[in-house]
């Protein structure tokens, strides 16, 4: 009888620690290849945007990316002919914030091609549109002490 409320407690751990179906719905649609066409902001004006400090957001527009949901990883190429285009390599989670909105918190945190952070820093963006075809981040920040929108859009490949 203890064991079979051990096992039963167990599962319950276990199940409730997992992805929602949500979630590991949004890995399934994610999957694959990716171009990252514009990025853009709320704000008018020119502004010297550098995105996952990296690169400049020329250097992002038209970038490839590839994610692998089986093992949370991906990587992208810059693609202007001014920028190093060399691969990156990052890992990242999909975690669902609101179920009636349908938006998630995407976790990106670059890495090396094994995978280990030589920083340890991430960066937190909204994922606040995925379908079969297009995806599109949104990350806040703050400039000049006011909220500053940057919306990053994809279209899979």
């Amino acid at each position: 009888m203890k064991n079979i409320i051990t096992l039963c407690l167990l599962v319950l751990i276990v199940f409730s620690c997992g992805s929602t179906k949500t979630e590991r719905q949004s890995k399934r649609v994610i999957k694959g290849n990716w171009v990252l066409n514009q990025v853009t902001h709320n704000e008018k004006g020119d502004y010297n945007i550098s995105l996952l400090n990296d690169a400049n957001q020329d250097c992002f527009e038209g970038s490839n990316w590839q994610f692998i949901p089986n093992n949370n990883s991906g990587n992208y190429s810059l693609s202007s002919g001014n920028c190093d285009n060399l691969q990156r390599f990052f890992i990242f989670t999909i975690k669902e914030i609101d179920p009636t909105t349908g938006l998630y918190n995407f976790l990106l945190k670059p890495t090396n091609n094994k995978r280990k952070s030589e920083t340890n820093h991430g960066f937190r963006i909204k994922l606040t549109q995925l379908s079969e075809t297009n995806m599109q981040w949104q990350q806040t920040v703050s400039v000049d002490g006011k909220p500053f929108t940057l919306n990053m859009n994809f279209t899979k490949q």
